[in-house]
């Protein structure tokens, strides 16, 4: 057994650390949970802060305008978390970035409202947006995203799979099915292999959230 297993199940954990407000996190955790039914992982969610992850940096506008407005539902899910366990970021994840992404609303704490009222969790939670209330807790969940390796936060998203650490993969749409499922066999070689560290290139067309 190792300690990338769950000791009681044996199966593969894998640790998604998200911030809602990103696209490629979005697609890239829609794509996970169609792993989850292709492979036998144990596919858990943690907060991590566009917010944090950039600060100090020089971004355009419209880019500083979504990270400061960001740290609004990460706080959300940090209280939530606090309050009923990291087993509810799951579903409140999905609540969020159903709005935020595939619904284009641009209104964080409508958005947080209605995401709690449709879990059925305290109104209350949504306070916490504009609070520091919770900030330490999304510090510290999104230091624990960082790779160990590199003292460093690698982007968004993060996965943490066998052991290591990856930023992304980046992807303009969602792979479904058994495709879903190839393309993580795949990932998990690459992420095996002790030399490998970057694969890219250039980005073209649009995202896709279907």
């Amino acid at each position: 057994m190792t300690p990338h297993q769950n000791i009681t199940t044996g199966r593969t954990v894998v640790d998604f650390y998200f911030d809602a407000a990103c696209p490629f996190a979005w697609i890239a955790s829609r794509w996970m949970l169609e792993v989850e039914q292709q492979r036998d992982i144990e596919l858990r969610f943690h907060v991590m802060s566009l917010h944090l992850h950039n600060t100090g940096n020089e971004l355009p506008d419209w880019y500083r305008d979504l990270v400061d407005r960001s740290i609004g539902p990460a706080r959300v899910a940090a209280a939530a978390s606090a309050a009923h366990g990291d087993g509810v970021l799951r579903d409140l994840y999905t609540a969020l970035g159903t709005r935020i992404h595939q619904q284009k609303n641009e209104d964080f704490d409508a958005v947080t409202m209605e995401a709690l009222a449709e879990l059925g969790l305290p109104a209350g939670l949504a306070s916490a947006a504009h609070s520091e209330k919770y900030d330490e807790a999304v510090r510290l969940s999104h230091e624990r995203g960082t790779d160990p390796a590199a003292d460093a936060y690698v982007g968004t998203p993060t996965i943490h799979v066998d052991g290591t650490v990856w930023f992304g993969p980046v992807l303009d749409s969602i792979p479904r099915g058994e495709e879903a499922a190839r393309l993580f066999d795949s990932f998990r070689v690459l992420a095996g292999h002790p030399g490998f560290f970057e694969l890219k290139r250039a980005r073209t067309g649009s995202l896709s959230f279907d």
